[in-house]
């Protein structure tokens, strides 16, 4: 229920009753617990069909506070919310050329002091930090995390080396996996019971819902996308394979193909890949390999599409964002050449509502899904 009146924002014991299937009295009864516990609180009435004012309920948005971060390629964002998960703050901290694992813990570390300095009546009501990780992210049997980040040339190491917070849990999963819960519970893929959600950047991962769930496989490695083949015997992809998707539509090997062209190639990131698409407007070269990742584009999205019959294809992260903005009906036609008919017949195409927040937002759902799921006590214990 707790989820449920999350999710909506503002609803009724009614709605609650009709959507979550139980009884009046079970819903007015635990409504009146979570008012009791501090986690949702009436906020005034609406009127009804000739009957009694109804009461509307939502919740306690000052209650508890979350962390989210965005354990990026080039830096760290942490993201303060609300229980409603509105943004409070943010801090980022990194910027360095090569990410370690050890300098991510003192950025994360430095982030979170930052925060902790500028909120802290509010920082004891702190329930749990999320954090969005590049690579695979597994937990054994006890419950230990251990990030596996092969493509950036890691060691594997345990999650509480790079986060550990007092009394609060530090819960970590793969960014691109946490770009889809957000799209999932709050954005562009909500209510969808199969989508498929495309992270590019750097590098390149995917979210995958189905039947309304985030799928992660036997270990939580599931949809490593980035990591499929697109061409056999391809291009050298920093994961240490060849042909990869990541290897052609990562940022880095994007720039990297436009500078081989001959292209003086502006600085690097966000406004060069903007140089790029400005370029092919009027330079053949640059218009050519804007035409060639594309159609990679859409042959690496309609194989998941066949994969998948998803009912929404939504494409984030940087470079996503970049491409769609400019190309949207081209790359839609690009997945629909690559598919099947029928599939192919069957998807919408969507870019992300959260944008360059989205992975802050899923690392903060972590420890709410966690205060779901365990309750308010148990979240919150010492």
């Amino acid at each position: 229920m707790l989820k449920h009146i999350l999710l909506r924002g503002e609803t009724t014991r009614a709605e609650i009753v009709a959507e979550i299937g139980l009884s009046a009295a079970s819903a007015a009864n635990i409504v009146v617990e979570l008012i009791d516990d501090g986690l949702v609180e009436e906020r005034g009435s609406k009127s009804s069909r000739g009957g009694r004012p109804i009461t509307i309920v939502g919740p306690r948005t000052d209650a508890a506070v979350i962390v989210g971060i965005d354990v990026g390629e080039r830096g760290v964002a942490a993201e303060l919310f609300d229980l409603s998960m509105n943004q409070i703050d943010r801090e980022f901290r990194g910027g360095h050329e090569a990410e370690t694992a050890p300098r991510i813990a003192a950025d994360i570390a430095a982030a979170l002091d930052a925060l902790r300095s500028r909120h802290p009546a509010r920082w004891g009501t702190l329930v749990g930090v999320g954090l969005g990780l590049p690579g695979i992210v597994e937990t054994d049997a006890d419950g230990i995390q251990t990030v596996y980040a092969q493509s950036l040339g890691w060691e594997p190491v345990a999650v509480t080396r790079l986060c550990a917070v007092d009394a609060v849990p530090v819960i970590a999963e793969n960014g691109a996996t946490l770009q889809a819960r957000a799209e999932l519970w709050f954005g562009n893929a909500k209510d969808s019971q199969h989508a498929i959600v495309a992270q590019m950047g750097r590098g390149i991962g995917m979210g995958l819902v189905i039947n309304g769930e985030i799928a992660t496989g036997s270990r939580s490695s599931a949809t490593e996308w980035g990591h499929t083949t697109l061409q056999v015997g391809g291009a050298l992809c920093r994961c240490g394979n060849r042909g990869c998707v990541e290897a052609y539509l990562g940022a880095d090997a994007i720039l990297r193909r436009w500078k081989d062209t001959g292209a003086d190639v502006p600085g690097s990131g966000w406004s060069a890949l903007g140089a790029l698409i400005d370029s092919a407007e009027e330079d053949p070269a640059a218009r050519a390999l804007i035409i060639r990742v594309i159609d990679e584009l859409g042959a690496a999205l309609g194989s998941m599409v066949n994969l998948n019959n998803p009912e929404r294809v939504l494409i984030g992260g940087w470079v996503g964002e970049r491409l769609l903005a400019a190309y949207a009906e081209e790359i839609d036609a690009a997945i629909t050449a690559h598919a099947l008919h029928r599939p192919a017949s069957q998807y919408r195409l969507m870019g992300t509502r959260f944008a360059g927040d989205s992975v802050a937002v899923g690392a903060g759902l972590l420890p709410l899904d966690a205060l779901i799921t365990t309750g308010w006590t148990v979240a919150r214990a010492g």
